[in-house]
């Protein structure tokens, strides 16, 4: 499983067309608002940033328990936003602020031991969603 976020994180460095250094989820480097507005978010990648809060809800609304599943799907959602990513700049910093935490909360879905750790995750996922929806549009 190692492998698998280590190629998700490679493939956030070079699918998204910037030399930039990108942050590493850190929390000390916390999300900032543009000026006190939400930053925009390229309209390549907001659909598939949507179809994975769209997933995560739908799996809640119906008391899903195929955590595996879910976390198979949000996974393929970020893997089309990662290749979609045409961003650059300080829009683009933040908004890896945001996608490497979440693609840990991912991560460790898929590798949650029962139902319960799975839900503990979930929770933490729904929360991100928010996140994004507080600084990005």
């Amino acid at each position: 499983m190692k492998w698998i976020l280590m190629t998700a994180i490679m493939l956030s460095l070079f699918a998204c067309n910037s030399s930039q250094t990108h942050d590493t989820g850190d929390s000390t480097n916390a999300i900032s608002l543009n000026d006190g507005e939400k930053w925009v978010v390229n309209a390549e990648m907001r659909p598939f940033i949507q179809k994975g809060n769209d997933i995560l809800t739908d799996y809640i609304d119906a008391n899903g328990t195929d955590y595996q599943t879910l976390a198979k799907d949000l996974k393929a959602q970020n893997t089309e936003l990662i290749k979609s990513c045409t961003m650059k700049g300080k829009s683009h910093d933040e908004l890896h602020k945001w996608l490497h935490p979440h693609m840990d909360m991912i991560s460790k879905l898929a590798k949650a031991e029962n139902l319960a750790a799975a839900n503990r995750q979930i929770e933490q996922l729904k929360a991100s969603f928010n996140t994004y929806h507080t600084y990005f549009k």
